[in-house]
């Protein structure tokens, strides 16, 4: 009798024990490890098994071999078979690297490799990032990692450019959460310099520095992003500086004309309409704007906490007493990947690559909603089945811009609540 009940009591405290692994995002932590573990043998499986197909990596290599072979540094003459280069400096220097290291781009299988190995790293800063937030149940960290078919293929399988600036942007914001924001800034400036869409967390970067330093230490920050620009970009600004800055920081360029995956129910004549355009810039600043006085509020709130614990830490330390304030970093990353999903959002053009610009924030931005985690694992399927819909229809455009817009009316709903306060 006495054993039945004792194996009834260890099998409910394991039973116990797991849920909290799955459920409690205070043990994300555990978990990491072994998700690294998991990824690492499934990436090695895909790259064996499933076959590479080239997109822009032929490309790539084309561009940076003007500037290896040629010395051209003007990037008027930098093309590849997709067509002119269209990305700042940073991306010219990190390609040459791998270049290199690709024995002149020409071996794919070590590409890949290293792709997995940028693969597990963004992996590793999204947990640490979740790690300090404490918001995301972990149960829903391991269902995004191992279910995104097209996340994976992006990284091993296409070895497109986005993959590397999005590694560089997390880096940056878990220097932001630790408190180094001269290494974060500097950071966040390479992030830029490999591909422009990281500029979209700006406006709530820009609130950040103003709350935290003032007008004088925001121009200080501002001055370091544009030294990194000023600094990678100088061979080729000495070149042809109008060339380079037409090439580098033009976006239209990017986008114009290219119907992708989100407005394939609108038809093609209004589609390349400059007014559309237009139209989709005015709304994205407009929405912007709704969010701007929260976003003040929350980031003067995260750096007075801050301050705080910046203050406490040395008598506490000589104590021996630890302080965690850490589910502050909830008043930083809302505002900033709310941006950047706001900028998404209204795109003019999305292409299957720049699902990893937010694939990774979007548990994130659900568990600030007022859903219920049913509908929010819903919305993340639905997402996720558009994004793997090849070519996409009016369907799946639409229904990507229903989930998109269900998202941000529950972050608008609950714009003046912070996790579990209740707003009175």
């Amino acid at each position: 009798m006495w054993k039945i009940c004792r194996k009834t009591v260890k099998a409910h405290y394991i039973l116990e024990k797991i849920k909290l692994y799955l459920f409690d995002p205070s043990y994300t932590i555990y978990i990491k490890w072994v998700v690294l573990i998991i990824e690492f043998v499934l990436n090695l499986y895909i790259i064996q098994k499933v076959k590479y197909t080239e997109i822009d990596w032929k490309a790539y290599m084309q561009e940076v071999e003007g500037v290896v072979n040629n010395g051209t540094f003007d990037y008027n003459k930098l093309k590849g078979d997709t067509g002119p280069l269209v990305y700042p400096a940073g991306f010219v220097y990190t390609f040459t690297i791998l270049y290199y290291l690709t024995e002149y781009g020409k071996n794919i299988r070590i590409a890949q490799y290293l792709y997995m190995l940028f693969y597990l790293i963004n992996i590793y800063l999204v947990f640490k990032i979740h790690e300090r937030s404490k918001k995301v149940p972990p149960f829903v960290m391991l269902l995004q990692c191992f279910s995104s078919y097209r996340i994976h293929s992006i990284y091993v399988l296409r070895l497109f450019n986005d993959p590397i600036a999005v590694i560089l942007l997390y880096l940056s914001l878990y220097m932001f959460l630790k408190n180094k924001w001269t290494c974060g800034s500097i950071i966040y400036s390479l992030a830029v310099s490999i591909k422009m869409n990281i500029l979209l967390y700006s406006p709530a970067l820009l609130i950040a520095y103003i709350t935290k330093f003032g007008t004088y230490g925001t121009i200080k920050h501002i001055t370091y992003c544009a030294l990194i620009q000023l600094i990678l970009g100088l061979p080729f600004l000495l070149t042809n500086p109008i060339n380079y800055i037409q090439g580098a920081f033009d976006l239209s360029r990017i986008f114009l004309y290219k119907w992708s995956v989100n407005w394939k129910f609108i038809p093609p004549n209004i589609f390349v309409s400059g007014y559309f355009h237009i139209l989709l810039l005015m709304i994205h600043i407009t929405v912007l704007l709704c969010f701007t006085s929260t976003w003040f509020k929350y980031l003067n709130s995260y750096a007075k906490m801050k301050q705080i614990e910046h203050d406490l830490k040395p008598q506490l330390k000589k104590k021996k007493i630890s302080i965690n304030m850490d589910i502050s970093a909830n008043l930083f990353l809302l505002p900033m990947f709310t941006a950047n999903f706001i900028g998404i959002m209204f795109s003019r053009s999305l292409h299957y690559q720049f699902y990893v610009w937010y694939y990774h924030t979007l548990p994130f931005l659900l568990w600030s909603t007022p859903y219920g985690n049913k509908f929010r694992l819903i919305i993340l399927g639905l997402i996720e089945i558009c994004w793997n819909t090849y070519p996409a229809t009016a369907l799946s455009s639409a229904l990507l811009h229903i989930c998109h817009c269900m998202i941000l009316y529950g972050l608008h709903r609950y714009r003046y609540r912070y996790g579990s306060i209740k707003k009175k």
